[in-house]
């Protein structure tokens, strides 16, 4: 496996004020955005960062939704997730693709 970039996911109440305080204050820019987040990057080292509005339906502090996720983007993801299930690791979402991951 070799991973590519990386991420952290912060759900958000707000991801457009977040995404200006990042590219106003912080030197992000917004690299990607849908209804409901939106992908900021910088140019050097810093890992990007993908803002994901809170649902407040289904969000509740402790109760299982993270506040903060930490994505890697991977080659080889299929035989490392056939690896991991091999070796008994807890796999809590099943592999997938989603809608803004580039094929």
């Amino acid at each position: 496996m070799n991973i590519a970039s990386s991420a952290v996911s912060l759900t958000v109440a707000d991801p457009p004020a977040s995404s200006r305080f990042f590219t106003i204050h912080l030197g992000f820019r917004e690299i990607l955005a849908g209804e409901e987040f939106i992908a900021l990057g910088r140019d050097d080292g810093a890992v990007d960062l993908v803002l994901v509005e809170r649902d407040l339906e289904r969000w509740q502090p402790g109760q299982g939704l993270a506040d903060l996720i930490v994505v890697f983007t991977a080659t080889g993801l299929a035989a490392e997730y056939e690896r991991l299930r091999g070796e008994g690791a807890p796999i809590t979402i099943p592999l997938r693709r989603e809608p803004w991951v580039s094929c």
